[in-house]
C-alpha cells in the first residue's frame, strides 16, 4: 500500500494477520525466499514432516526467533492430532515437548506441566534426547553466562525429579552435565542422590472395600473407580505444584477417554502435598454436578449422574463407555458398588431411550430394558442406597411405554405402600386403563383425586387474635401429601403418553374449576366426568398452587404435541378465564387450524362448539376488533344478528 495522509497502516499487526490466514490457507512456496519460519513450521505440518519440525525446534533454541506460544500451539496442534485417533504421533509430541521444556529453562522460565508428566513416566531413550537437545541448544561458539547458568539448573532439576538412579548416573556422566556444573554443584548433588531413597515407601495393605472407608469423600469415589491398584502413600515433590494441578484438573474436567482420565488422577495424586481428593473438591462437581452437604452420607456418594453431562444421543455413548470402565474396575472389589453402577448405567439407558423417543423414534424399549426396570423397582439389597430420581425414571418409563399391567397387576404391595412414585404411577395407570368406561373408573379416579389433593393442600391452624377472634393461618405445604408438590410437577414433566398426560390436565381442570368456584368461566377438558364434583374441605387447598400447576401441566403438553386439539382449547380457556384475550384467541385459532388443515377442511362439530365461538367473539370485541365480531357471530348455531349489528356499528375498531 502507498503511504498517504489518510491511511495509517501497523504494518506489523497486517503482517500478523497475513500470516496467520497463510497458515490457515496452506498458500505456502517452500522456495520462496520471502518464507518466514512459521510458515515453514506450518508447511512442514501439513506436509507430515515431523522430524523436520523437531529439528526446526533445536535450531530455534540456539537462535531463539520462534516465540514460546507459537511452539506450544503447534504442540497442542499435534496433541489434538492424537486425540483425534492419529497414530504415530506420541514420541513426537514427546520430542517437542522436551524441545519445549529446554526452551523454557534457557529463558529461566518454569518448566511447563507437560515436560513434568514425561518425568513421571521416564525411560532411557528419553533422556539420551534431552541431553542431546541440551547440547544442542547451546551456542556452541560462545553460550552466554546466563544460559549456561540456566541450563546448568534445569541438569540439576532432572536429576532431583528422577527417581530412578540409574537415568541419573546417564545424566551426571555426560559431558554437558560435566561442562555446566562445578565440582562442589556435583558432589552436592550426588550426596542428595545417595541419600535418597531410590523407590517410594508405597503401604502394603490391601486396599479396603469402598464402603469401609469412614468419612469417604465424593473425590475418592472417583479415583477409586479408575485407579483400584493405585495404594497409597507419600506423595511426589513437583515444582509450582498449584499451577500443575490446576491444569491437570482441567484436564479431567474435559477428557472422555476412561483411561486418560485413569492416567490423570494417577498424576494428580502423585503430584499433590497430600491426598489428591482433598486438595479440590470443586473437580467432582464440575465432572458431575455432585452438591453434596454431607460427603460422608452413602447416599450423597453415589450422587454423581454421569448421564447428566451428556445431553445429545452421541454423548449418551461417551456417558456409557466411562460407566462401563467403572464397572468393569469396581466389580473386582465391591459387589455393592458395582450394583451402584448397575444402577446409574439404567438410569442412562432409560434417559438415552426417552431422548430418542422425545426426537420422534418410535421404537419400543427391548424386552432386556424394561426387564431391568422392574427388577430395579423391586430390588432391596442391604447398604445399596436408592436414588430417588432412579426410581421416578422407572415408573414414568412404564407410564410412558403403556407398561399398565404390570402397575396395575404385578407390582407388590409393599412397593406401592413405601414408594410414592409408584403409588402414583399405579393410580394413574389405573386410572387410564379403565377410562373407556367413566362409571367404572371412578373408584380409581377417587383415589388419585384424594391424592393430588392432598399434595395440593395446605394445613390450616386457627390462631385467636387479640381481641378474642379467630383467624386462620395458612402453611406452606400439607405434610399429607405422599410429595412435596415440586417434586409432583418435577415427575409430571417426565411423563410424554398422550392419554397420562390428558388425564392429569383434566383432573387438574376440574379442581381448578371446584377451587375458583365460577360456574360462568369453566375451563374445557376431556374426561371431566369422572372427578368428583366438589371437595368436603376447599379452604384447605391451596387456589394458586393449583392454577400454577394446571398452567404449567398445560404448557408442557403442548411443547410435546402442539397439534393436540383438546390441549388447545384447554390452554385457550386458561388465557379466557384470566383475561388474556389476545392469547386466548391465538389458541381458539390453533385448535381450529390443527382439525380441518389451517381451514381448507370443514371444522369437526365438536371443536367450534357455540360456548368457543361466543368466547372468540368476546376476545375480538375486547380487542376492538368489531368486523371479525360480525363475521364469527354468524358461525353460531342460532346467528346472533344482534351482537353482530351492533358490533359493526362500532366506530373505534
Amino acid at each position: 500500500l502507498d503511504v498517504t495522509v489518510h491511511l495509517h497502516v501497523d504494518e506489523k499487526r497486517l503482517a500478523g494477520y497475513w500470516n496467520a490466514c497463510k497458515a490457515l490457507t496452506g498458500d505456502c512456496d517452500l522456495a520462496d525466499p520471502h518464507m518466514t519460519q512459521y510458515d515453514q513450521i506450518n508447511s512442514l505440518i501439513r506436509a507430515h514432516n515431523y522430524q523436520a519440525i523437531i529439528e526446526a525446534f533445536i535450531k530455534d533454541n540456539s537462535s531463539r526467533s520462534l516465540p514460546s506460544h507459537f511452539r506450544w500451539s503447534v504442540l497442542r496442534e499435534l496433541l489434538y492430532k492424537v486425540q483425534q485417533g492419529e497414530s504415530g504421533l506420541d514420541e513426537v509430541c514427546h520430542k517437542l515437548c522436551v524441545c519445549n521444556a529446554v526452551r523454557d529453562a534457557l529463558e529461566g522460565e518454569v518448566l511447563s506441566i507437560r515436560f513434568q508428566q514425561l518425568l513421571l513416566k521416564p525411560n532411557k531413550c528419553m533422556v539420551d534426547f534431552m541431553l542431546e537437545v541440551c547440547t544442542r541448544s547451546l551456542d556452541r561458539d560462545q553460550p552466554s553466562e546466563m544460559s549456561r547458568r540456566n541450563m546448568a539448573g534445569f541438569l540439576r532439576t532432572l536429576c532431583e525429579n528422577l527417581e530412578d538412579l540409574s537415568l541419573v548416573f546417564t545424566i551426571t556422566s555426560h559431558k554437558v552435565f560435566l561442562e555446566l556444573l562445578r565440582d562442589e554443584d556435583r558432589k552436592v548433588l550426588m550426596e542428595q542422590m545417595r541419600k535418597r531413597s531410590a523407590t517410594i515407601n508405597l503401604s502394603a495393605k490391601p486396599l479396603p472395600s469402598f464402603y469401609d472407608i469412614p468419612g469417604t469423600e465424593p473425590s475418592l469415589l472417583l479415583f477409586i473407580l479408575f485407579c483400584p491398584d493405585v495404594q497409597f502413600g507419600d506423595s511426589l515433590p513437583a515444582a509450582s505444584a498449584s499451577v500443575s494441578i490446576g491444569q491437570l484438573e482441567q484436564q479431567l474436567v474435559l477428557s472422555l477417554d476412561p483411561r486418560r482420565i485413569r492416567q490423570i488422577l494417577i498424576e494428580l495424586h502423585g503430584m499433590a502435598e497430600r491426598p489428591f481428593w482433598r486438595v479440590n473438591s470443586k473437580v467432582l462437581s464440575q465432572l458431575t454436578g455432585v452438591k453434596s452437604k454431607h460427603p460422608g452420607n452413602a447416599e450423597d456418594l453415589n450422587s454423581p449422574s454421569l448421564e447428566t453431562i451428556f445431553l445429545s444421543p452421541q454423548d449418551f455413548g461417551h456417558a456409557r463407555q466411562l460407566f462401563s470402565a467403572c464397572l468393569e474396575l469396581v466389580t473386582e472389589f465391591s459387589p455393592k458398588l458395582r450394583q451402584v453402577m448397575l444402577n446409574e448405567m439404567l438410569l442412562l439407558d432409560i434417559r438415552a431411550h426417552e431422548t430418542m423417543a422425545a426426537e420422534g423414534s418410535k421404537e419400543r424399549p427391548p424386552p432386556d430394558l424394561v426387564s431391568r426396570v422392574r427388577g430395579y423397582l423391586e430390588m432391596r439389597i442391604h447398604d445399596v442406597p436408592l436414588r430417588q430420581v432412579i426410581g421416578e425414571e422407572c415408573v414414568a418409563f412404564m407410564l410412558n411405554w403403556r407398561e399398565n399391567d404390570y402397575l396395575t397387576l404385578q407390582v407388590p404391595p409393599s412397593l406401592v405402600m413405601n414408594n410414592p412414585y409408584i403409588k402414583l404411577g399405579q393410580l394413574l395407570a389405573s386410572t387410564c386403563k379403565e377410562l373407556p368406561g367413566p362409571k367404572e373408573s371412578r373408584r380409581t379416579a377417587k383415589e388419585l383425586w384424594d391424592v393430588v389433593v392432598q399434595i395440593c393442600s395446605v394445613s390450616v391452624q386457627h390462631k385467636r387474635s387479640s381481641d378474642g377472634r379467630l383467624g386462620l393461618i395458612k402453611q406452606r405445604e400439607s405434610s399429607l401429601g405422599i410429595m412435596q408438590r415440586s417434586k409432583f410437577i418435577t415427575f409430571i414433566k417426565k411423563l410424554r403418553e398422550p392419554l397420562v398426560l390428558t388425564t392429569l390436565i383434566s383432573l387438574f381442570v376440574r379442581l381448578h374449576s371446584i377451587v375458583r368456584d365460577d360456574i360462568v368461566n369453566e375451563v374445557a377438558a376431556e374426561h371431566l366426568s369422572i372427578w368428583p364434583s366438589s371437595l368436603p374441605n376447599i379452604q384447605t387447598v391451596d387456589v394458586e398452587a393449583v392454577a400454577v400447576t394446571v398452567k404449567e401441566l398445560v404448557s408442557y403438553a403442548l411443547t410435546l404435541n402442539p397439534n393436540n386439539q383438546s390441549w388447545l382449547v384447554t390452554q385457550a380457556d386458561i388465557y379466557f378465564v384470566t383475561n388474556q384475550y389476545s392469547a386466548a384467541l391465538s389458541f381458539y385459532l390453533q385448535a381450529g387450524a390443527v382439525c380441518s388443515d389451517f381451514f381448507t377442511k370443514p371444522l369437526p362439530p365438536d371443536v367450534y362448539t357455540d360456548q368457543v365461538l361466543k368466547r372468540m367473539i368476546k376476545c375480538c370485541s375486547m380487542m376492538n376488533c368489531h368486523t371479525q365480531v360480525a363475521v364469527l357471530c354468524q358461525f353460531l348455531r342460532e346467528v346472533d344478528y344482534m351482537t353482530a349489528f351492533k358490533a359493526l356499528q362500532e366506530q373505534n375498531r
